[in-house]
């Protein structure tokens, strides 16, 4: 049991751990509560005394293994951080406390028009992965950390994309999340919120822009096959030529290749057989 009386948890939780400059960041109470302040305390103690045990359903709080209770005193945060999880404590009517959700949380952020560096308009919407590593400073130091982490978010993002080309937004996405992430959590760190991953999820083009990118397409597919036709022709083309001069030094392998074109014309068509004249025979005739 804590200073307030209530059970506070000496490990740290794993949510918690991390980074060096997040932790379990405390903050401090400023100052002191005052005379005014001690003689509330008094009240609350004797109101405590005077209707126990029915107080104690009032003083006693519980919060769940993923949440944190900050603490108010008189307005002002009560040392030793956040409580929880399990059993504290609370003094009446001068004690207040928020609930804050330390448990990863996700926001899609919505389409964003983006100009590229390269003036092309496209749209581009993420998804962002974030979890409150410090309860106090969530509260204290911003009004609502998960609704300013996703303006943030979205902010970024036209930020970072408005740096890059088009060519780099649809190839180098990893990159562009890894950025986001950096430039989101040295920017939410004030606010206690930890950015765990960014991830683009989709780019959408212009249908113009689309048409003219697979006319790109298809006529650099076009050139290639070209290409490897012409090479597999220059191929082939040798490989008849070594061919020829090889069976050119042998009458014989004439022959014996004329015999396998006619057996092979006659397992396919056998009702008709087509006996070729060689070449050098019509030249013969020719000449004569």
């Amino acid at each position: 049991m804590d200073g307030q009386g209530g059970y506070q948890r000496t490990e740290p939780y794993p949510a918690q751990t991390g980074k060096t400059h997040g932790g379990d960041r405390a903050v401090e109470q400023d100052g002191d509560i005052g005379c005014c302040g001690y003689i509330l305390m008094g009240f609350s103690i004797l109101i405590m005394i005077m209707f126990f045990p029915f107080s104690l359903f009032c003083a006693l709080k519980v919060v769940q293994e993923y949440e944190r209770a900050v603490i108010f005193r008189l307005g002002r945060v009560v040392s030793g951080g956040a409580k929880g999880p399990g059993l504290f404590f609370l003094f009446p009517c001068v004690d207040s406390f928020k609930n804050v959700d330390i448990r990863t949380f996700s926001y899609d952020i919505p389409p964003q028009e983006i100009l590229s560096r390269d003036s092309v308009t496209v749209a581009v919407d993420a998804v962002i992965y974030a979890r409150i590593f410090d309860a106090t400073m969530s509260i204290i130091n911003v009004e609502n950390a998960h609704a300013s982490t996703k303006l943030l978010a979205a902010t970024t993002l036209r930020n970072v994309l408005g740096t890059k080309v088009l060519s780099e937004i649809l190839s180098d996405r990893e990159s562009i999340a890894h950025t986001m992430q950096a430039t989101l959590d040295e920017a939410t760190d004030p606010w206690g919120v930890k950015v765990e991953r960014v991830e683009v999820k989709d780019v959408r083009l212009p249908v113009q822009m689309q048409r003219a990118m697979a006319a790109e397409a298809e006529s650099t597919r076009d050139a290639r096959s070209k290409v490897i036709l012409a090479d597999g022709e220059m191929k082939a083309s040798r490989s008849l030529k070594e061919a020829a001069d090889i069976m050119s030094e042998s009458p014989a392998a004439m022959q014996i290749r004329y015999l396998q074109t006619l057996n092979s014309i006659a397992a396919e068509r056998n009702s008709t057989i087509i006996f070729p004249l060689p070449i050098d025979m019509l030249t013969q005739m020719v000449k004569k």
